[in-house]
Order: C-alpha cells, then structure tokens, then sequence
C-alpha cells in the first residue's frame, strides 16, 4: 500500500492571506484539525492547527501568515511512498497528520492518524485465510495441503497443543488477524509463525527437486 491509497483527498487547504476567522470557520464545517497552506500552484507554503487558530484568535491574529508553521519546519511525504512510512512518521513525530505531495512537490492529499487506524482497523479485520491464500500464490510450486500442514507442525511445536492441519484450517477460516496477533502473543511472533511455515514448505520443496533430480 502507498501513501496515497491512505491519504484524505477531500482535505481544505488555505493561502498565508486568508483570514484566521475565516479558516477557523471552514476547519469547524468540515471537522478539519490541520489545515495546508498552499501557494497558487498547490506548493506548499505553510500549515496549520486547530490549536494556531484558537491562539491567533485569541492573540487578534488576522491571516494566517501571522501564525502558521514555516515550510522548512512541516514533515512531507511522497504519494507513492509506502504507506507505512506515513505511519512511522506520524508515530515518531506525534502528528495529526502529514501532507502527502506528488512528484512535482504539490499537495495533493493529507494523511491524517484518523485514517491510519481506520485503514488499520482494516487490516485487523482480514481473514487469516486470504494471508495463506497469498503465501501459496507467492510459493510457487506449494500445495494448500502443504500449507496447512506445516503450519499444524508450528503451532504444535509453539503451544504444545496437538493440532492436524484440517483443524488448523478451519481456525484460520473463522479467525482474523486481528484476533491471530492477539492469539499468538503479538505481531512480531505471529509472522515468526509464518516465517516458519515457509521456511518448512521451502525445505520440503526443495527436497522433492533433490530428489527428482537423482
């Protein structure tokens, strides 16, 4: 996923002229917190918050160049960067969201935290199923059989609970990925999980071409 599949088109943006009550206004209609401030080809000039807004208004403030963020000072990210870069950034900076720009350095977007958990929330929501559904498409040459096979062997061996692999399947038909982090104890033991299947149906593939080859 990139930057753009996750960015708010449907974002406002303002000129450093515009007035503060102005703006203050539009933000309210449209539940907006941040605002880009954008010369006339759509460059970015500036950005502000909700929280600029209510000290300008109260300091008399009357445009928006008396009380935005200087461009030097604003996070930017490329539309086609990976969208999990605009996470990183809003996650280590403690942003409420990030202008997305095209190539040519013109807003085109704003990536809000808003719309990283909902796009978030969506990816919890998947079926355990369509991420095996991936791996077998990416295996080429491994069965679903195979699958499911190795991955009763893995969670045999991590919870020490006895599973076949048609057990195993119709776990991960009735669960999402949301529910198998949590299962497993967090995400980075839930890939391990998978990591390992793969590294199991790897071996035994490569074992059936030794032994073609013979």
């Amino acid at each position: 996923m990139k930057a753009k599949q996750m960015m708010d088109k449907d974002f406002i943006y303002a000129s450093k002229d515009d007035s503060v009550v102005d703006i203050s206004i539009r933000m309210e209609e449209q539940k907006k917190f941040t605002v880009p401030i954008l010369d006339d080809s759509m460059k970015l000039v500036g950005w502000i918050t909700s929280l600029e807004v209510t000290k300008g208004l109260r300091e008399g403030k009357k445009t928006i160049s008396e009380i935005m963020h200087p461009v030097e000072d604003i996070l930017t990210i490329n539309e086609n960067k990976p969208a999990k870069n605009a996470v990183i950034l809003t996650a280590n900076h403690k942003l409420v969201s990030i202008p997305v720009v095209d190539d040519d350095n013109k807003v085109i977007g704003v990536c809000r935290a808003f719309d990283i958990v909902d796009t978030l929330s969506d990816l919890y929501d998947i079926k355990v199923e369509k991420l095996y559904e991936a791996m077998e498409e990416e295996l080429k040459g491994i069965t679903w059989d195979e699958l499911m096979e190795a991955s009763a062997k893995v969670s045999t061996r991590t919870t020490g609970i006895p599973i076949t692999a048609k057990e195993y399947e119709n776990n991960i038909k009735n669960s999402t990925f949301g529910e198998a982090i949590w299962a497993t104890g967090g995400l980075e033991k839930f890939f391990a999980g998978l990591i390992s299947v793969g590294e199991i149906v790897i071996a035994r593939k490569v074992g059936r071409a030794k032994r073609g080859a013979k």
